[in-house]
Formats: structure tokens, sequence, C-alpha cells
């Protein structure tokens, strides 16, 4: 009797490895995500966590320099802006001196008492002040030793003109009219250069002051889009839709952006505002004490040259109307008076001019000398009192108005970004101890 061989049975499953399997064992499924090397997730998430924390402590700290940036740039518009206002008086202060020389020339002889001391006076001031200036603000130093070299030589050419002058010698106003080019010819110039360079400055520390602020916001925004990439990638590996140390770190940088923005931009635009406003009509101020000053100078000489000043008489015009200018531009003023002073001023020099061109120079002279309230003289100490007061008032506005953020923002937001840091960091971890 013949027998059939049995089919052999299927070969039984093996594990991973080749290890077989019992029967109706079930197969394990591999991991969804790898759990060692570069792309595992145990890896990513000190990667990523450690970027969070990163992120989020450079937002901290980029708010601290920041804040520090513009606090220097500030302090150093202030700075500036002093300078530039004791420039302008130190220049004002010489044209006063060569105001009040000219004018006394005209009387002969002796000065009176009162313009001899106010020259005095004036040029001690100027002198004085270009010396503080030149220890306070020393990239102009070099500058202000030739201002003072040629201050020098005005001095000596107007002592000269008033010794001759005291005999009556024709030279002296020679040497006056040698001594007023001196001044308006070199040293002027060379005291508004150094005004331009203070406010050029300026307006750069100012700018340097208001571009804080965007920057807080610009880095606190790059730092909220690498958060929220971090945070859809532990979502997509750890299946949790939100990291509580996550969401912390991206609610102190949002801290950061929106109260270092806030208060940084409240500065820059508080700054920006005082240079528009207070520091421009101060320049403008006291350019305009300067203009009219000259023009009194330029209102002696019509005098002394006796029939032949008529450019004098030209300068004196132009001065009065850039000083109007000044004083008149877009609106801005430190006190609305100045241009009625000024105008009843020029109505005096008129009556002046009046009088000279009708042939009464010894009217004119008298008149322009004289010591009544509605004279030249008094109204020309009504103008210039108001607008040295105003300029005084608009550089104290300027000092309190340039203040920069307290150095307390720069450190709130030091402690803000790296208390972020720690919660990124510090918020994975229950999620890296799951694969120990």
């Amino acid at each position: 009797m013949t027998t059939t061989a049995s089919p052999a049975a299927p070969p039984a499953p093996t594990a991973a490895g080749g290890a077989p399997t019992a029967p109706g064992a079930p197969a394990t499924a591999p991991p969804a995500h790898p759990t060692s090397g570069w792309g595992s997730t145990p890896r990513g998430l000190r990667t990523w966590g450690a970027l969070a924390a990163v992120v989020t402590a450079l937002t901290g700290l980029f708010g601290v320099l920041a804040v520090s940036s513009q606090s220097l740039a500030v302090d150093d518009a202030r700075d500036a802006a002093a300078q530039l206002v004791g420039l302008q008086d130190a220049r004002n202060q010489l044209v006063a001196a060569d105001a009040a020389a000219t004018t006394a020339f005209l009387v002969g002889g002796l000065e009176p008492v009162e313009l001899r001391t106010r020259y005095d006076a004036a040029v001690d001031a100027g002198a004085q002040a270009l010396t503080s200036l030149a220890a306070t603000g020393p990239d102009g130093a070099d500058g202000l030793a030739a201002v003072s070299a040629d201050l020098t030589r005005y001095t000596g050419l107007v002592e000269q003109a008033r010794a001759n002058n005291r005999q009556g010698f024709p030279v002296a106003s020679a040497y006056l009219e040698e001594a007023s080019a001196v001044l308006r010819d070199d040293v002027v110039p060379a005291l508004d250069a150094l005004v331009a360079a203070e406010q050029q400055q300026v307006d750069d520390e100012i700018a340097t002051a208001r571009f804080a602020a965007p920057m807080v916001v610009a880095v606190a925004v790059l730092a909220l889009v690498v958060l929220a990439l971090v945070q859809v990638w532990v979502a997509r590996r750890t299946r949790r839709t939100f990291n509580v140390g996550l969401v912390a770190a991206t609610v102190a940088v949002v801290l950061v952006g929106a109260v270092g923005g806030a208060v940084l931009g409240g500065a820059g635009a508080r700054a920006a505002q005082v240079r528009d406003d207070a520091y421009r009509a101060t320049v403008q101020t006291s350019q305009a004490f300067a203009l009219v000053n000259d023009a009194r100078s330029q209102e002696a000489f019509t005098l002394i040259r006796r029939g032949s000043g008529a450019s004098y008489e030209e300068t004196f015009r132009a001065n009065v109307a850039d000083a109007r200018t000044a004083l008149e531009r877009d609106g801005v003023r430190l006190d609305g008076s100045l241009v009625d002073r000024l105008d009843a001023w020029v109505a005096a020099h008129d009556e002046v001019r009046q009088r000279d061109d009708d042939g009464d120079w010894d009217g004119a002279v008298a008149f322009v000398t004289s010591d009544d309230p509605g004279a030249p003289p008094a109204l020309f100490d009504a103008l210039s009192g108001a607008l040295a007061a105003a300029v005084d008032a608009g550089g104290q506005q300027v000092a309190d108005g340039l203040r920069p953020a307290g150095a307390w923002l720069g450190w709130a937001l030091l402690a803000v970004g790296g208390a972020g840091a720690v919660l990124a960091w510090t918020g994975l971890r229950p999620r890296r101890e799951e694969y120990r």
C-alpha cells in the first residue's frame, strides 16, 4: 500500500533580527519617528528647545542694548545742543560787543560809560564762552583756537580806533571798519561753521534715538517667527498642540517687543518733538539775535560814513529781513512779541535815516544815542533783552526735553527675556524625559 506525503508547512514568521515569533503573535509596527540619531525626536527636542531659549534670551539682550544705545544718542544730542547754544551765545556776545563799540564811536572823544561797559562785558563773556567750549567740545578745539586768535586781533583794532577817535583822527573809522570786518568775515563764519557741525550731530543722534524702537520690534517679530516654527515642530512630534514653556517664552518676546517698542518709541518721538519745536526755535531766535546786533553796527556805520553809507544801510535791511524770517519761519516762536519789538526798533531806525537824509546828521546822531524810551537805544535794548531771554529759556527747554528712557527699561527687558529663555528650555523637559 502506498502512502502520500503531506505538504510542507509554511515557515514560521520571524521577528526583527531573524528570531522566530510565536504563531499567532502580532507583528510590531515600526516607530513613527526615530528615537536616536541626528533626526531623532530627543535630539530635536534638545536642539529646538535650545534654539527657542537662545532666541528669547537674545531678544531681551537686544532690548537692553537698544535702550543703552538710545540713551547714549539722546545724551549726545543734548550735549551737542548745549554746545551749539553755547557757540551761538559766544557769537552773539561778540556781535553785541561790536554793536556797542560802533554806537559808542558816534559820540566821539570819550565813549559813554554805559556803552564802554557793555562792550567790555560782552567781549569778556564771549572770550570766556570760547574757552569753556574749547574745554567741553574737543572736536572743535582747533577752530575755537583760531576764533580766539581772531578775537584778539579784533579787540586790538577796536582799541586803535578808540585811541584815534579820542584825538579826532579820521583814520579811527578805518580801524573800526577793519575790526568789524574781522568779526564779520573771520570770527562769525568760523563760529557758524562749528554751529552747523553741532546741528548736524544733533540731527544724527536724534535719528539714531528714533531707530531704537523699530529695531526692537523687528527683532521681536523675528523671534516670534522662530518660536512659532519650534512650536509647530514640537506639536507634530509630541502630538500636543501647545507647550506651556514655549507659550511663556512667546509671551515674554511679545512683552519685550511691545513694551520696549512703546517706551523707546515714545522717547524717540519726544526727542524729535523737542528738536522740531524748542530746539529749532532756540536756534532761529539766537540767529535773529546775532542779525539784529549786526544790523545795529550797520546802523552806526551809515552815520559814521557821513553820506556814503548806502551799502551799510542795505546790509541793515537784509539783516532785519533775515531776522524777521527767522522769528516767523513756520510760525515757530518762543515769544510772540519778538517781531513786534523788532518792528518798533526798525521804525525808530527809519526816523534816524529820515533825519540823516534830510541833512540833519547831528540830529540823527543825537537820536540814535538818546536815552529817550522811544529812541533806538532803548528799543534795541528791549529787543535784544527779549531775544536773549528767549534763547536762554529755549536752551533750558531743550535740556529738559532731551531725556532718554529710564535705565530700568533695559534691565526689565533683559529680565523678561531671560525668564522666557528659562521657561522655553524647562518647558520641554517633560517631553525629553519621555525618551530616557
